[in-house]
């Protein structure tokens, strides 16, 4: 067998073609995450943390010197985790209420459905236990 007949049936295999599919999705989602995130529920954090920029927030560990072009600022930024943080959070409850929501309806789904049909030997069966108890 070769190695492009083994690489064919690889891809052509439905779980690398699903891992695709939702990664491609995941992607897509990722960004409209974002989106709500940046543009919809900072803002009012900003607010309530009156106007203070979380990605801005930094503890500056050598001050940059405007009269030689040498020295530079160095600075840990933790303004950017903590909003990266904030967002990593926002996003597991947003995919956590998904999966929530999904798993209500998988189950309401099985909670509608009707019994399976019995099978021809199941029917047959019963008929001769019936047949067995009325004495014929």
């Amino acid at each position: 067998m070769s190695i492009f007949s083994e690489f064919r049936e690889f891809i052509a295999r439905g779980n690398v073609i699903d891992l695709a599919v939702g990664v491609i999705i995941g992607g897509a989602f990722g960004k409209i995450v974002t989106s709500l995130v940046e543009g919809v529920i900072m803002p009012p954090i900003g607010l309530l943390t009156s106007g203070v920029d979380f990605s801005r927030l930094s503890w500056v560990l050598k001050a940059d010197d405007p009269a030689t072009t040498a020295s530079e600022l160095v600075a840990i930024q933790y303004g950017a985790f903590l909003n990266t943080l904030i967002q990593f959070l926002i996003v597991a409850w947003v995919i956590f209420v998904m999966v929530k929501a999904v798993n209500a309806l998988r189950r309401a789904e099985v909670a509608a459905a009707p019994p399976p049909a019995p099978t021809a030997e199941e029917t047959l069966l019963g008929e001769i236990r019936d047949l067995l108890k009325s004495g014929r």
